[in-house]
């Protein structure tokens, strides 16, 4: 990693995420602070470190709205506990920003180690956040409350991920859902932060029944309830798209998806969203990073077990683009949409004042370079940033 506090990016063809053309780009103290097509206004001899991209694309980091950072797993056994993640898996595959969950297990795994690794990784360089809670009820905290642990302790900015239609859940009735969601809007109400109710759907019949019924009875904005793996079932998929156009914001899940299966991947799901006419600012996608993604038989046990990876949020983008789609039309959904709806201050564009969290695809959509917070982690290909016990 270079140690020159200035670093100049020459002819980098910038989606913001919308095309911006050739630009050039000087970063600084973590930031992008100045942008454009002539010369940088610099002083002369200040010290600078100078990267020409030679007009490759240069786009946002991904913003990850849903990884396990503790890691995931438990629903076979605690030998089935998926270790957390190192830093690497997230910067290598051009992920900047992340926000972690609990899941099944948040009993032997809890809030206060979320909120622990979300700073580990502050601290070599990722910009990490987490949800308060987990699959079940009452939810797992900190302080011992869902409005405290959010107005009160910084890197949790909602409450999640939720389990319902899954019999993992804890069954909650519209009343419990309503509270929850009450105490984590009001909590984000009072600190700015997103104060989301962020839900794990499973396979269950019931699908979003259950949000349409609190959309219907309450008074909340439909913006605070946030279901993910809306593409785990066709069916499920339809109905998501229903609430999006109903005001709530999505998030499909990019894991991986047999061709005889009843759901969609995350490219066909992202694809039939853009193509249905729903608000494109309402859907996102998320990797799973560092979950347990398990298949279960009619009993409820575990057949088979997948582990979910960060680098599919860029395969995902790959997948799309060889398929035809823009780049500027698809790159959203990973950028600026979670980031504006988690309320992630600079994060999910290029522009002054914001972060310099920034990823340079090569020719065949991989991350070539990826800077975060200001600093080199991959660089041709290679990284030159790992986690502290890395090898």
């Amino acid at each position: 990693m270079s140690n020159v506090p200035l670093c100049l990016i020459r002819n980098a063809s910038v989606y913001a995420p919308e095309p911006l053309g050739i630009r050039h780009l000087l970063v600084g103290a973590g930031a992008v602070l100045w942008m454009g097509e002539g010369e940088a206004p610099l002083p002369a001899g200040v010290e600078l470190d100078v990267v020409e991209l030679e007009g490759r694309r240069l786009v946002p980091g991904l913003v990850d709205g849903h990884a396990h950072l503790t890691g995931g797993g438990g629903e076979d056994g605690f030998r089935s506990r998926v270790p957390a993640l190192p830093l690497s898996r997230y910067t290598a595959a051009g992920v900047t920003s992340v926000v972690g969950v609990l899941g099944t297990d948040d009993l032997a795994r809890s809030t206060r180690e979320l909120v622990a690794t979300a700073y580990a990784l502050r601290e070599q360089g990722l910009s990490a956040w987490a949800y308060t809670g987990g699959y079940h009820l009452p939810p797992t905290t900190l302080t011992g409350s869902v409005r405290a642990d959010i107005a009160f302790v910084e890197p949790l900015i909602g409450v999640g991920e939720l389990a319902i239609s899954d019999h993992r859940s804890s069954q909650p009735t519209l009343d419990e859902l309503l509270r929850i969601a009450s105490e984590a809007h009001v909590a984000g109400m009072m600190s700015g932060k997103a104060g989301l109710l962020h839900l794990h759907l499973g396979d269950g019949e019931r699908g979003l029944d259950l949000v349409r019924r609190a959309l219907e009875r309450s008074e909340l904005p439909p913006r605070v309830f946030h279901p993910t793996h809306v593409n785990r079932r066709r069916r499920l998929f339809e109905e998501a798209i229903e609430l999006a156009h109903a005001g709530c914001c999505i998030d499909i899940t990019a894991f991986p998806v047999d061709e005889d299966e009843d759901a969609w991947s995350a490219a066909d799901a992202l694809a039939r969203y853009l193509e249905s006419g729903a608000p494109p600012g309402r859907v996102s996608v998320s990797s799973d990073g560092g979950g347990c993604l398990p298949s279960f038989d009619a009993e409820g046990r575990v057949a088979r077990m997948d582990i979910g990876s960060p680098a599919a949020l860029l395969e995902t983008l790959g997948e799309l683009l060889l398929r035809g789609f823009e780049l500027e039309s698809v790159l959203p959904a990973f950028s600026v949409n979670p980031a504006e709806l988690l309320r992630l201050a600079g994060k999910g564009r290029i522009a002054p004042g914001f972060d310099a969290d920034l990823v340079v695809l090569d020719e065949r959509h991989r991350a070539r370079d990826v800077m975060a917070r200001g600093v080199w982690h991959v660089r041709d290909g290679t990284l030159v940033g790992r986690g502290l016990f890395e090898s």
